[in-house]
């Protein structure tokens, strides 16, 4: 696995990676229903992609496949990290958090899931509020989990 800054040539990858392993990883903590509103029906290429290059976005690259992206802006909000339903387990949302975290100098937030709440505590993330969300006309449960500067 090597991991690269992302390019605009990987948003549709990206995407799909985006929305497979939302449908699979993530279907053990969420219903159909909300896991079709989180999303959402149609991609927007150009506005993910904009957000992408707004952001220090990281893409973890094996065999030609992409396997992982992640995505910090400059406040230290971690907006995205979704691993391929296919590499879980192996390391590659560990890597690809430890470089985006060291790319910000401050604390990081990030609106986690209840699926990636255990990675985020145990990489020392504390919960500051679970909230609901209000996507695509449906409620989806996160949490606002927070990790300060030097922790």
């Amino acid at each position: 696995m090597f991991i690269r800054e992302y390019e605009e040539k990987d948003c549709k990858e990206i995407t799909e990676l985006f929305y497979n392993t939302v449908h699979t990883v993530n279907a053990k903590d969420y219903t159909a229903e909300e896991l079709d509103a989180w999303t959402g029906r149609s991609v927007d290429y150009n506005k993910w992609n904009r957000s992408l290059k707004e952001h220090f976005t990281l893409v973890a690259v094996e065999n030609g496949v992409i396997t992982g992206f992640g995505d910090i802006d400059s406040t230290g909000y971690l907006d995205r990290l979704y691993v391929h339903r296919d590499y879980q387990g192996r390391g590659t949302a560990t890597a690809l958090c430890d470089m985006l975290e060291k790319h910000i100098n401050g604390d990081i937030t990030v609106h986690s899931s209840l699926t990636a709440k255990p990675f985020f505590e145990h990489r020392g993330y504390c919960v500051i509020k679970e909230q609901q969300v209000l996507k695509n006309g449906v409620l989806l449960t996160n949490f606002v989990m927070l990790k300060k500067y030097g922790g």
